[in-house]
This record gives structure tokens, sequence and C-alpha cells, in this order.
């Protein structure tokens, strides 16, 4: 039946069909004739009363276009082959246990109340492509969907749902294409995709998110994408990508402008992230994330990136050192490691960093014992430069000992034992005294300093 292109503003006595017309014909009042097709088909209908399949069996294809639904239609725990609700407008959608051997479509139509999904099972995929779903009570999902399964793949491009998706457990055996898709939540959850499942992949992709996006313990068989996205979590101090805990093959995070809101990618397992300094927010959760390769952003920028998480912890940087030995750049990698001690002195009592300090500038904590060395060498030129001006006195005179070389004396007086003897047959005088105390203590502590940056080194837990 073909009553209009357009959607009926009103009950236009010409357009009105009761439901429990339809209804009847979807569970088999009519018998099909022989090589036709069986199915219900309105477009432009205005439809009164309640489309009432709960726990049915729906023998034909349902398409409904360009229709007006006064009443949610209820297709609960049914056993359906394809329905088609599509460019129609309705205060609803009751498909909780659906059981669809085709697809169900809303694409192009406005729902002004929830679409119930929950353990819905739609072998031939799910369509929402510029559907637009909106709830007015805060407490309510838009889209309430956990533990849905779809086989062909969920599309939703273009659609705008006002108050949330809840995907919980969901299953997307054909992937999740949301490109485009406007999700706007403010201060809440804009989508909770907690143990969702994805093989193929999961497009967000132009996509603008007002809320959070959590994704905790999702699994991406394939790839995950924010190209050109526009991230915001709509309040201060929330996530605006909560994604801890997650298993995926790539990771693309390169929104169209920087992410307004925390991201958290804890405990996460990413074999690719593809990401960008001009979009990372002011704080990063990364403790625990374990990653193969990473693109985008120089050496000083990963390090700016591992830095944002307000806690600090070791394993970001053991992770990024890791990686850069892993391609090759172990002097990147050393540096990654004094940094991360850098960072652990910030949290130390006042003795700690005391001696971290002076660990960090005598031997760079054992990843830079070329600065002892430096310093070594300053100091002998410095000791055999004073004690060439003034040279110290013989300890016991007329005794057989050896000639007095400043250099030598000096190397005596910085080595901790008594190497040559010099230290033990000459005495220095005057103020050069202090200097050769100097050299003593200076000596002691570089040894004591490279021992222990060495040992740090070596057993850096």
């Amino acid at each position: 039946m073909v009553l209009g292109d357009e959607i009926p503003a009103g009950p236009d006595p010409d357009r009105i069909v009761r439901a429990e017309v339809i209804s009847q014909l979807l569970l088999g009042a009519c018998e099909p004739r022989s090589g036709f097709v069986a199915a219900v088909r309105l477009s432009g209908a205005y439809i009164i009363g309640p489309l009432e399949l709960s726990g049915g069996t729906v023998e034909y294809e349902l398409r409904l276009t360009h229709c007006r639904l006064v009443e949610v239609p209820d297709f609960s725990n049914a056993q359906a082959r394809q329905l088609r609700l599509s460019d129609c407008r309705m205060p609803g959608f009751d498909g909780g246990g659906l059981r669809a051997d085709g697809y169900l479509s809303l694409s192009g139509s406005v729902v002004e109340g929830q679409v119930r999904l929950t353990r819905a099972q739609l072998m031939g995929g799910l369509r929402m492509n510029g559907t637009r779903v909106s709830v007015t009570d805060p407490g309510e999902w838009a889209i309430s969907a956990a533990a849905l399964l779809v086989e062909v793949g969920l599309f939703a491009r273009e659609c705008e749902i006002e108050g949330g998706a809840r995907l919980v457990g969901a299953r997307m055996n054909g992937g999740l294409w949301m490109e485009d898709a406007v999700l706007r939540n403010p201060g809440r959850l804009a989508m909770d995709a907690q143990n969702m499942v994805v093989e193929d992949a999961a497009e967000f992709s132009r996509a603008t998110t007002i809320g959070t996006v959590r994704l905790r313990s999702a699994r991406i068989n394939g790839t995950l994408s924010f190209s050109r996205a526009r991230m915001d979590a709509g309040a201060p101090d929330r996530m605006a990508l909560h994604a801890s805990h997650m298993v995926c093959d790539e990771l693309t995070l390169w929104p169209a402008e920087k992410i307004q809101g925390r991201v958290a990618l804890s405990y996460s397992r990413i074999q690719l992230i593809m990401d960008h300094p001009d979009i990372w927010p002011d704080e990063l959760w990364l403790n625990g994330l374990v990653y193969e390769t990473l693109r985008g952003g120089d050496f000083k920028d990963r390090l700016s990136w591992i830095s944002r998480d307000k806690e600090f912890h070791t394993q970001p940087y053991e992770q990024l050192a890791s990686w850069y030995h892993g391609i090759g750049h172990d002097d990147l990698a050393r540096k990654v490691q004094l940094a991360k001690m850098r960072a652990r002195r910030r949290n130390l009592n006042l003795i700690g960093r005391a001696w971290n300090g002076l660990l960090d500038w005598t031997v760079g904590y054992g990843f830079r014992p070329w600065l002892a060395f430096a310093w070594f060498g300053v100091l002998v030129a410095v000791g055999t430069l004073v004690f060439s001006l003034n040279p110290p006195k013989s300890i016991k005179p007329g005794e057989e000992q050896p000639d007095f070389h400043a250099l030598v004396y000096t190397l005596d007086l910085l080595i901790p034992i008594d190497t040559f003897g010099q230290q033990q047959a000459y005495d220095p005088q005057g103020w050069s005294r202090w200097m050769a105390y100097a050299l003593i203590a200076t000596g002691w502590i570089l040894a004591t300093a490279l021992i222990a940056g060495v040992t740090r080194v070596l057993r850096p837990n």
C-alpha cells in the first residue's frame, strides 16, 4: 500500500492504518499466494494503536517507509525475517530479545524515545544510517542494546543519538560503522561499550562524541579509528575516552582537534597506535599499556606523552624504552630510562631527592657513566695545576721516596685506594691542603655514585 512519500503530520483519514491489522497480517492471517513473495509494505501511513508482536513468529517481511507510528512497536522476543522501518517517525522501538534472520533497518527514521535491542540477534545486520534517536529522561539510554549480536555489522553512519548508547557485551561480527555520527550526552556516557567484541573494524571517523566513550575491556579485532573526529567529555575532569583493559589491533586516535577530557588506555594491549601531539589531552592514563608500534610524534613528544599521567608509574617509561630498544635506538632508550629516574625523584623525600640529584649530576643514574669520567678529568686538571703551583712537602725528608709529580699525586688523592704511593710520601701545605681534602672526598663520592648508578641500571626494580 502506497499512501505518500512523506511522513504524515496528523491523522489524515485517508492515511490511517490500524496497527492491529498489520500485526495480524505479519502473523499469517492471510494465506500467501503461490509465486509471490509475501510481505507487508506500507508507505506514508499513519499507524494507530500498538504494533504488538511480542513473542510471535513473523512469517513475512515488514517494510514501512515514511510512516508515522503513534505507539511504540513491540517486537520483543519475536522471531522475524526482515524488518525495515526506514524514514519513519515513532515514539520508540522495542526489540529486546528479537531474533531476525534478515536485517533490522531504522535508517532515516526519527525515534523520539528509547530503541531497545537488549539480547537481540540480528543475522542480517542492523542499519541506522541517518537515524535520529533522542530521550528526554537523563536516566534512560537512547539506545539500550546490551548483549546485542549482529552478524553482518552495525551501520550507523550520520546518525544522531541524544542520550547515549549502551552496547555492553555486544558482539559485532561485521564491524561497527559510525562515520559522521553524533553521540551526545554531556557529562555522562555518550557510549558504554564495555566488553564489546568487534570483528573487522570500529569506525568513528569524523564522528562527534560529547560525553564519555567507554570501551573498557573491549576487543577490537581490527582497527579502532577516531580519525578527524571530535571528542569532548562535556564536563571538567571527566573521561573523553575510557579504553582501559582493551585489546585492539590498531588504534587511530587522530581527531580533528585536541581531545577535551581525559583519555585512559591503562592495561590495554594495542599492536599499533597512531596519534599526534596536537590532539593529546592534558591528562593521559597509560600505566600498564603495552604496544608494538607507535606512529606520530618525535622523541621529545613521546616523553611528554608518558609524563601526562598525574601519578608517577614506572611501566610507561619501561614500555617506551623497550620499544625504542626494539627498533634499534638504544641511545633513546637510555634517555627514557633517565627521564624515568628524574620523574621518580619528584616523589621522594628531601634526603632521597638530594641523593638522587647527586646520582643524576655525577653519573646520570648510571645511564651516563661518562659523566663521572668528565668530572674526574676536570678534577685531575685542577689538582695538577694547584699542586704544580704549591707542591706538598715530603713527609720523611732524607729517606728514599718516589719523586713528586703533580698529576700522579692528584690521581692518588682522587682514587680511593693508595695506588702510586705519592699520597703517603707527601703532605700538602697551606691552602692547598683544603684542595687535597676536597679531592679525597670527591673521589669517594664519584666512586660511590658510579657503583650505585651501575647497580641501579643492572637492577632497575
